[in-house]
This record gives C-alpha cells, sequence and structure tokens, in this order.
C-alpha cells in the first residue's frame, strides 16, 4: 500500500468518524434542549400542592393534578394487565410454534398496527367500547392503550425469547418434560428480564398518548368514579391546559409536562438498566 493511498484512507477515517461524532452531538443536544425547556418552564409550578390538589374551577388560580396522576396510572395499569399478557403469550406462539405461514400473517399485522397513527386506534376503541356503552370511560381508554400495546410487547418478546438458546430447550425435552411445561418453567423464565424490559418500554410508549384518550377516556376535573366513567389523565390535562387562553393553566400544562416526561424518562432507564444486567449474565 502507497503512502498517499495510506493517507487519504485515514483521512477519509477521520472525517467520517468526526462527522458521525457531529451529527450524535447535534442528536443529543435537541434531546437535552427539549428536556431542559421542559424543565426550565415547569419546575417553577411544581409544588405539594400541585401533586396532591384537584383542580381549581375556571379562572381561579392555583390547584393541582392529583385526579390526573392517578387517572394515568389506572389507565395505563389496566392497559399493561390487558396489553402485557396477550403480547408474551403471543410471543411465545410465534417464538416456538411460529415459523409458517399464519406466524409470518401475524408479524406482519403487529408490524402494520404498530405503524397506525395513535389517533385511528382511538376511533377504533370508541368504536369498540365507548360506543355500545354510550359513555367514555377509563376502561375504554384501557383498552385503546392496550391496542397500541400489545403489537410492542408481541415483537419484543419475541426476540428475547428466540434468544434463549435452543441447548436449554433441549435438554428440558431429553428429560421427558412435556413441551409447555419446558417454555413454562425454562424459556420463559429465561427470558424473563428481556421480556420485562421490553414491556417497561411498552408502558412509556403509551403513558404520553393523547388522541387515543380524546375519544374514550374524555377527562375528567375531579375524582373519577370507577372504570365505567370519564377519567382524568397527565397527557389530556396538558392538551386542555395547553390550548386554554388562562396563563396559570399554561403553566401548570410545562409543570404537568415535565412530571410525564420525568416518569417516561424513568421507565427508559429502568429499561436500559435491566437489559444492561441481562448482558452481564
Amino acid at each position: 500500500m502507497t503512502g498517499s493511498l495510506l493517507r487519504r484512507r485515514m483521512f477519509t477515517n477521520n472525517f467520517m468518524f468526526a462527522l458521525t461524532g457531529f451529527f450524535t452531538f447535534v442528536t443529543l443536544s435537541v434531546l437535552f434542549l427539549i428536556l431542559g425547556y421542559i424543565g426550565f418552564r415547569g419546575i417553577s409550578s411544581l409544588s405539594w400542592d400541585f401533586l396532591t390538589q384537584l383542580p381549581k374551577p375556571v379562572g381561579e388560580t392555583g390547584g393541582g393534578i392529583a385526579n390526573s396522576i392517578v387517572g394515568s396510572f389506572k389507565i395505563v395499569g389496566l392497559a399493561s394487565v390487558i396489553g402485557i399478557p396477550v403480547g408474551v403469550l403471543g410471543a411465545v406462539y410465534l417464538a416456538e410454534f411460529g415459523n409458517n405461514r399464519t406466524g409470518f400473517i401475524i408479524r406482519y399485522c403487529a408490524d402494520v398496527i404498530n405503524g397506525v397513527p395513535s389517533i385511528v386506534v382511538g376511533i377504533f376503541a370508541y368504536a369498540l367500547v365507548v360506543l355500545p356503552m354510550r359513555q367514555f370511560s377509563a376502561l375504554a381508554g384501557s383498552v385503546a392503550l392496550a391496542i397500541i400495546m400489545i403489537p410492542l410487547v408481541l415483537r419484543n418478546s419475541e426476540e428475547f425469547i428466540r434468544v434463549v438458546p435452543g441447548s436449554i430447550r433441549e435438554a428440558g425435552l431429553a428429560l421427558g418434560i412435556p413441551q409447555w411445561k419446558v417454555i413454562l418453567r425454562v424459556v420463559l423464565p429465561t427470558a424473563t428480564r428481556g421480556i420485562l424490559t421490553g414491556s417497561i418500554l411498552a408502558i412509556s410508549r403509551i403513558a404520553g398518548e393523547t388522541a387515543p384518550l380524546l375519544f374514550t377516556a374524555f377527562g375528567n376535573r375531579y375524582w373519577d368514579d370507577g372504570w365505567f366513567h370519564p377519567i382524568a389523565s397527565l397527557p389530556l390535562t396538558i392538551f386542555t391546559y395547553a390550548i386554554a387562553p388562562y396563563e396559570d393553566w399554561h403553566k401548570q400544562a410545562w409543570a404537568a409536562a415535565l412530571i410525564l416526561v420525568a416518569g417516561v424518562l424513568i421507565g427508559n432507564i429502568t429499561a436500559r438498566l435491566l437489559m444492561r444486567q441481562k448482558g452481564k449474565e
């Protein structure tokens, strides 16, 4: 290799390394700019009363978003109860028995649903739950979020189940254990940390959805009255306060956004830590 060719290759390598580093810096800068601006605008309105009180009547300053925080926990919690088991069971089928046309169709449908705008899912949940019940409800909101969650859990969990070594399965089968017991007692426990990681990421994904809840949960300025009535949530509160003409509501919207972003960030960090621990095992 001639000296000029070596220098040209080294220059190209250093240039591309610097270029990728620059764009990485730009990407991270945008992320931290968004997080920093939300924190700057929202931190001033955070207080204990803001976290524990109900919203004040229109025109009065102060109040809090306690009902929205509890409502988000309820909606996302029920959506997780619905979505995670369905997604994991579907992933087991795809990973263990899905190397056929049926498996291909299920994967394709899951990928299509992942690409469907959330507002379309909200309209579907409205027709599926709200119209038959003739009222908005927390249940309808959870169903809408579960529909978004299922394909996410399905595809993530399938990948983690697939990476379980085949030798582990074969060892269980060689001992005469039925295949369903091998899956239940060997494969799933081995993939538990990965499945949990994918589930946490899916929860973080649906926690900030607003459009489906506009068609289903609708919102409520008071404590909710069970699963079959309208309920408040953080995304709905942020949307309502952000478009309102009141300055105090704008400040509370930023504070609510800070709480929501912090929750999603904590979920993502937890998932990354679980993945790192799994990689060390």
